[in-house]
């Protein structure tokens, strides 16, 4: 075990991960983290820093902080991420019609390009969780994207 993986950061983080994303999430970061091939030490930054020491923070509920990391993501372009923290958001307590909202409030900021983008992602973690129908069409179903 490395030193980072006995940080009670590390640890925070193994745990906030399983929560918001799963044990095949987990895994999959786990084993990423500890193969030693190329970027493995991005993925125990992730787990000690991103999740250990931000995401376990006081002072925003998991709620909170999924709303401002969506947002963040959206006007980033950062539609693989998104799918992982709409995931996570949904897990955190987040509605559909709340994901709604935030791709709503993100057009005037992050611009109609982006957030097409974003609902194609979001409406695939939807899907996936059957939340929405394949009547739910994006811009991409009608062949504008």
């Amino acid at each position: 075990m490395s030193e980072m993986e006995q940080s009670p950061n590390y640890r925070k983080g193994i745990e906030l991960v399983r929560e918001m994303l799963g044990p095949q999430f987990l895994a999959g970061l786990q084993a990423a983290a500890g193969s030693g091939a190329f970027a493995a030490d991005c993925a125990s930054i992730a787990i000690e820093s991103a999740f250990g020491a931000v995401w376990s923070r006081p002072g925003l509920a998991r709620r909170d902080r999924s709303l401002v990391t969506l947002g963040i993501l959206i006007a980033s372009g950062k539609t693989n991420e998104l799918k992982n923290h709409v995931r996570a958001g949904l897990n955190n307590g987040l509605t559909a019609l709340e994901l709604q909202e935030v791709l709503i409030q993100a057009i005037p900021y992050a611009g109609f390009p982006a957030v097409a983008e974003a609902i194609e992602a979001t409406v695939s973690v939807l899907r996936e969780r059957g939340l929405v129908d394949e009547q739910t069409k994006t811009a991409k179903d009608r062949g504008m994207l």
